[in-house]
């Protein structure tokens, strides 16, 4: 039976989505690409648009994961601050990672327009901020964004100008972006496969890769038995990651789980009083909430994380609180989903590309910037493969640390650090 995706929003809203088969008998491709998200689909496409032979495994369905069940919001930058980076490699290269995410932006339009991918497209971002502190961090953050990166697509919106976009007093000022947006992620994820195997990859679901032997040629064996052997490898699995793949990336990053409900359809007329342009908005708490407008006119909203790595009792109507401490008028509304689903941190919030063998490529730890991110990512991988590895190898500069504890004490750990920065949320 075909594994069917998380019950979402996004799910009773996809487009219509063949089965892929599972892989049958051993195969061989210049490129095995391993997990069916925005990262390996992305992957997959950029390679055979330049003449590689490629096979896609996907344990479970394409966009299984977050790719199909995120806030999908596209974003400028990184969820660690360019200091992170700059400390790290130097402030030339940090300008030119993020650069990257300013052309992470142009190729999801890129793609969108060049494919036909119906997915809900909408530019226009807020960065809000609840409290002074926080306005000041982000007009500190405007300033920077000019001064050191020259990224010019944002203004200042005082609690006056905000309240003509937004209908609620829980923000006192705002950051707009409108290069930044959002998308329906499910829907943009299978529009990417679709655009890859038009162009020739071959796509395999619930293909489960359990082991890999390295060499010249790379051979992944399945949980089903049937292999690939193949000149390159891109691991795109994420939260997914398996050690039976690789223990050291498993260790590098920490699945958290993030939450969104989707309200009953309000009505055109309801929902642009509440959020009067179509634009995707986040407060910049630690624990932060997102939301934005669908096109049938129904609010989503998310934000509650559980580094527990279990499902918080309740979590649609403690979604719902929050959501009504935003929108108080929106109390008599019915939720009609509420979902939830992993995204993979790293220690530092940077995210984690690299190589695990000379032809063996890995991309990990979006830590909620996956959207833009996880299609340039791809690209890279394709560019790398292709000979040009200069932007790949920005990246590969970065150090990450294992989460402490390992497997037993890693989340009671992370738990605790949480917890302070939550109270910092409250000051």
């Amino acid at each position: 039976m075909p594994v069917a995706h998380i019950d979402s929003y996004y799910a009773a809203s996809a487009h219509p989505a063949p089965d892929r088969p599972p892989l049958t008998g051993d195969v061989e491709a210049d490129v095995c690409v391993v997990g069916g998200g925005i990262a390996g689909c992305a992957t997959a496409l950029l390679l055979a648009e330049r003449g590689y032979q490629v096979v896609l495994l996907e344990g479970n369905r394409i966009a299984f994961g977050a790719s199909g069940r995120s806030g999908g919001q596209a974003i400028v930058g990184y969820a660690c601050s360019q200091d992170k980076l700059v400390a790290q490699v130097g402030p030339a290269d940090a300008k030119k990672m993020f650069d990257i995410t300013v052309d992470a932006l142009d190729l999801v339009k890129a793609l969108v327009a060049r494919h036909r991918i119906d997915c809900d497209l909408h530019w226009g971002h807020l960065h809000t901020a609840i409290k002074p502190r926080q306005e000041a961090d982000l007009r500190a953050y405007q300033e920077e964004l000019v001064n050191e990166y020259g990224y010019t697509s944002t203004r200042w919106l005082d609690q006056a100008e905000l309240g003509e976009v937004l209908n609620t007093d829980r923000y006192i000022g705002g950051l707009r972006d409108d290069r930044s947006g959002h998308l329906h992620p499910l829907n943009y994820t299978l529009g990417l496969a679709a655009a890859a195997e038009a162009a020739g990859v071959k796509i395999h679901e619930q293909a489960m890769v359990v082991g890999i032997e390295h060499g010249s040629t790379v051979r992944l064996r399945t949980a089903a038995g049937p292999s690939v052997r193949a000149r390159h490898v891109a691991l795109c699995c994420n939260a997914f990651i398996d050690e039976k793949i690789s223990k050291a990336l498993r260790d590098r990053i920490m699945p958290v789980g993030t939450y969104i409900i989707a309200t009953e359809r309000l009505g055109q007329a309801r929902i642009e009083s509440l959020l009067r342009e179509n634009v995707a908005v986040s407060d910049v708490n630690f624990v932060l909430d997102y939301f934005r407008r669908s096109d049938d006119h129904r609010l989503l909203f998310g934000g509650r994380v559980s580094y527990s790595g279990r499902d918080a009792l309740n979590t649609a109507n403690a979604t719902r609180v929050r959501m009504l401490k935003v929108f108080p008028s929106l109390a008599d509304a019915k939720v009609d989903f509420a979902w939830g689903g992993h995204v993979d941190i790293t220690m530092s919030r940077a995210p984690d590309f690299g190589r695990i063998a000379p032809n063996v490529y890995y991309l990990q730890g979006f830590s909620g910037h996956g959207i833009a991110l996880t299609g340039i990512a791809g690209q890279m991988v394709a560019e790398t493969i292709a000979g040009q590895a200069e932007r790949f190898d920005l990246f590969t500069k970065l150090r990450h640390r294992d989460f402490p504890g390992g497997p037993a004490l890693r989340t009671p750990a992370l738990m605790l650090a949480m917890l302070w920065f939550r109270l910092k949320d409250l000051l």
